[in-house]
């Protein structure tokens, strides 16, 4: 059974670490993942934070475009009820032009941040997410160069027109963003690492209501998983313990200067309750050895009917990240 892997980078920011060495670290990964065979490299958005480096992801992806040459570069994602359609297919356009057939812009309603950073953003108001469909819709029209005859800017142009348009899809963890994804007839994008109850329900709702577009002619679904791969199930366990401890203090709202070294998250006091959220959080996760990683992906690829993976690993030793996406490159794409 052939299996399609990506990756999305968030550019977490270890402990003791700074953000010019996590976006570094981002750049070294986009290339060694291009040699791996990994189909494309995403980035995120995420605004206000002291762990994640990835604010613009448009920023970021025109130096990893401009630092890879097959790798397909995208958003994972804009945050679109924040921006204007138009400028948002004005900024992928022109990277679009630059790295020849080789863009993606995945979008997302999510805010991307706490309250703060959403009304800094919007200027003190509230974003528009009633608007979402909307805005997906404008942007694939100026992407497409196709703006509708009734659309009162009719004949506008996000310039420059490439010759190679980006892909647009759809990225979310709800069962409204599966609905949109298949209403449209965009590819899909499910973050079961933000939340995994109802990636069966959500695949499902995309597949069974996808409408054909001039976009795609049949249903294309990506799965976004936690993967943490190490040389034996202990190791990866024992990393696995620093995402462990980053989600309890992103839950329970607890300061946090990093990804938490390993050394530490193994041996954190965890109350009863938190014990329970780390069980339940493993619960999104795959961790293990390549062979682990390789079957339990293959098991939710026949489980959900999903054409391609894209894999989140958040680990405080970049070596053994790097290591993680190696493994998994061993086990699944150098056979």
């Amino acid at each position: 059974m052939s299996i399609k892997l990506s990756v999305l980078d968030q550019s977490p920011i270890a402990e003791g670490k700074s953000p010019e060495k996590a976006l570094q670290e981002t750049v070294e990964l986009a290339k060694l993942v291009e040699k791996l065979g990994y189909m494309r490299f995403w980035v995120s958005e995420h605004h206000d934070t002291s762990t994640l480096a990835g604010s613009s992801p448009e920023v970021l992806m025109s130096f990893l475009a401009a630092n890879t040459s097959k790798i397909r570069v995208g958003s994972g994602g804009v945050m679109l009820p924040h921006y204007s359609s138009y400028k948002v297919a004005e900024n992928m356009n022109v990277l679009a032009t630059l790295a020849h057939g080789r863009v993606d812009v995945g979008v997302g309603r999510a805010p991307g941040g706490m309250p703060r950073a959403t009304l800094a953003l919007n200027n003190g108001n509230r974003p528009m997410t009633h608007q979402f469909k909307d805005q997906v819709e404008e942007l694939r029209a100026y992407l497409q160069d196709d703006v509708d005859i009734n659309h009162p800017y009719h004949g506008l142009k996000a310039t420059p027109i490439p010759k190679s348009k980006a892909d647009l899809w759809l990225l979310g963890s709800s069962p409204s963003s599966a609905e949109l994804a298949a209403e449209l007839g965009l590819p899909y994008t499910y973050a079961q690492f933000i939340q995994a109850e109802y990636t069966g329900h959500n695949l499902t709702t995309y597949k069974q209501q996808f409408k054909p577009s001039a976009n795609l002619k049949y249903p294309y679904s990506m799965l976004a998983v936690f993967v943490l791969c190490g040389e034996t199930e202990e190791e990866a366990n024992y990393l696995a313990s620093s995402i462990d401890l980053s989600l309890i203090q992103l839950e329970q709202g607890m300061p946090s200067k990093g990804t938490p070294n390993p050394e530490v998250a193994s041996t954190y006091p965890y109350s009863f309750f938190e014990q329970q959220r780390v069980r339940q959080n493993r619960e999104r996760m795959i961790v293990g050895t390549k062979e682990q990683v390789r079957d339990k992906l293959l098991h939710l690829q026949k489980q959900y009917d999903v054409d391609e993976f894209m894999l989140v690993t958040i680990m405080y030793d970049y070596e053994k990240r790097k290591r993680s996406y190696e493994l998994v490159a061993e086990a699944m794409l150098n056979q």
